[in-house]
């Protein structure tokens, strides 16, 4: 991937999107819509992984046929919210390796602070996709890549729902070699650091926590 920044603007994309946003939209049903968006937002973040070929038979003769190449991928969730993008991704590439980063936000000084970090091993040899729906400020995420790229990540994608112009440009500034693909590019982020016009928090929608 080369872009720094791909929307995903496929037509059902867009229209499960705009169901999330609708504030009176229930948890089951976000969470419903959420794992199908995310489906659809790893066909693009996945479109470009290495290939190879295998010999196979098909029943009627034998042929060289395409694989994905090297290890498997690795796939992180920066908790709590990345979990609802990570069973998507997670349903599509199901032999995929996967991690977690435990990430809150400070709501006063609006920086992350480290709670939890478990991740595959030899992530220099993998493929590695972070998820958040959210990509706000862009500290926490910016947090996680760090942490991924200490633990030998070279080659890593980072994939969520919504992104602010703030987000985008913190992430390109700290790791311009992060490409970011998100299903829109909202306004801006409000005095207290939420996407507008954003769905709110992606977190409290998921599990109807407050």
């Amino acid at each position: 991937m080369t872009e720094h920044l791909t929307i995903v603007d496929h037509p059902l994309v867009q229209h499960k999107l705009t169901q999330m946003r609708k504030k009176e939209t229930p948890s089951g049903l976000f969470r419903q819509l959420l794992h199908e968006i995310s489906m659809l937002i790893a066909y693009e973040i996945t479109r470009e992984l290495p290939m190879t070929t295998e010999r196979i038979e098909t029943p009627l003769v034998e042929m060289d046929a395409p694989v994905l190449k090297g290890r498997k991928l690795a796939l992180i969730s920066i908790l709590r919210a990345g979990n609802g993008l990570l069973d998507g991704v997670l349903e599509l590439i199901p032999s995929a390796r996967v991690g977690f980063v435990g990430l809150y936000r400070d709501e006063e000084t609006l920086k992350p602070v480290q709670y939890y970090y478990k991740v595959p091993d030899k992530l220099d040899e993998r493929v590695v996709i972070a998820v958040d729906p959210m990509l706000a400020t862009g500290n926490s995420s910016v947090a996680a890549i760090d942490l991924l790229k200490k633990s030998g990540a070279k080659n890593i994608r980072f994939l969520c729902l919504l992104a602010a112009p703030e987000g985008v440009a913190r992430m390109k500034e700290a790791h311009p070699d992060v490409p970011i693909v998100t299903a829109s590019l909202d306004e801006r982020l409000n005095d207290v650091g939420y996407i507008l016009p954003g769905l709110g928090d992606a977190g409290d929608r998921m599990y109807g926590t407050k």
